[in-house]
């Protein structure tokens, strides 16, 4: 592939738009020399903010600033943005990788409508109904994919299915694990457990030979790190993900608060700091913003509505890697293999 790096960022999406996107864009384009940046937004808010910044001329010819006529609201829903917002900033985003023009769009924005958006322009990889978001979070063991975190609130037992290949093939293609376990989250690991959909996911799962299903698992075997990929609908996927960083922000405020409340345990907190600091980057969930909308025959990022400069680099971070790693290419080699020769590929 090409040494360049493009990605194209929707400046307007987000809790803070472009004061925020603009300065994270320029830090990435100093970390990385072969990186271009298309970043597409209402231009006078662009220039207003990029007049403020400290951006070496250098860099600059690497940003180009691309005129949008609106952005999607992040409330607006995905029907509403297809028919009404094809001249926003996030449709522009994601139409410069389907003409080939980025390597990849990243978003902070509407998740609905970056979906829907990544659906009509990007179209689905064969044999995938609906895109799914699916991340990295910390285990006991490492880390593990959860997919979806959001993208499809309501899954048929198909769609699960789905996800399971999915998610088992990019940590094929990613990380190189020949085999990856993948566990059906539950409310239980009794096979009575759980509705009719998790139950009858369960049955498609156990059929598919070229995965390595280890069954149902509960939420605590999540961060135990029993499975590499943890499969559930968008609605349980967002609940576990916002429940656990909500959990490590949690911890991370009465840790602090119990090392400040004497000189002795100020003392201790001193001497223990290279351990709570080296705890603090583990579980800061920032260093894990930047989730993939898998599936599509390109790569789309999605970054917390609420990241700031820091946490938004680590979505551009994501997506260049992904670019590099040439991910969609191979996971929808993979994926031919799992889709149409299971038994050939388990018996290797």
């Amino acid at each position: 592939m090409s040494n360049r790096v493009t990605l194209s960022v929707d400046a307007m999406g987000g809790d803070f738009g472009p004061h925020v996107i603009l300065p994270a864009c320029i830090s990435a384009l100093k970390r990385y020399p072969y990186l271009e940046i298309l970043l597409i937004g209402e231009i006078s808010q662009l220039d207003d903010v990029f007049s403020k910044q400290n951006c070496p001329e250098l860099l600059r010819s690497r940003l180009e600033l691309v005129s949008a006529g609106e952005s999607v609201s992040m409330d607006e829903k995905p029907s509403s943005a297809i028919r009404h917002r094809q001249d926003s900033s996030m449709c522009l985003a994601v139409k410069a990788v389907g003409e080939k023009r980025a390597d990849a769009c990243v978003s902070a924005g509407n998740t609905g409508a970056l979906m829907a958006f990544g659906r009509m322009v990007l179209k689905m990889l064969p044999g995938i109904d609906r895109p799914a978001i699916i991340a990295s979070v910390p285990t006991m063991t490492g880390h593990c994919y959860i997919l979806d975190l959001g993208a499809n609130v309501d899954c048929s037992a198909e769609h699960l299915l789905q996800f399971a290949i999915m998610g088992s093939v990019m940590m094929e293609a990613v990380e190189q694990k020949r085999r990856p376990t993948v566990g059906l989250l539950n409310v239980g690991e009794e096979i009575i457990k759980g509705n009719e959909q998790v139950r009858l996911a369960n049955d498609l799962i156990s059929q598919q030979s070229g995965l390595n299903y280890i069954g149902y698992i509960e939420g605590d075997d999540v961060f135990d790190g029993k499975a590499d990929i943890v499969v559930c609908d968008g609605f349980v996927g967002n609940v576990v993900l916002k429940s656990s960083e909500g959990l490590a922000r949690l911890i991370t405020c009465k840790v602090q608060e119990s090392f400040t409340r004497n000189w002795v345990r100020r003392l201790m907190a001193l001497l223990s700091r290279p351990v709570l600091k080296e705890i603090q980057v583990q579980m800061d969930p920032s260093r894990r913003n930047g989730a993939t909308l898998l599936g599509l025959q390109g790569i789309v990022i999605k970054s917390h509505g609420g990241a700031d400069k820091k946490c938004f680099g680590y979505a551009l971070d994501q997506a260049i890697a992904e670019v590099l790693q040439n991910v969609p290419v191979r996971i929808s080699e993979r994926l031919a293999c799992y889709m149409n020769a299971p038994d050939e590929r388990s018996s290797e």
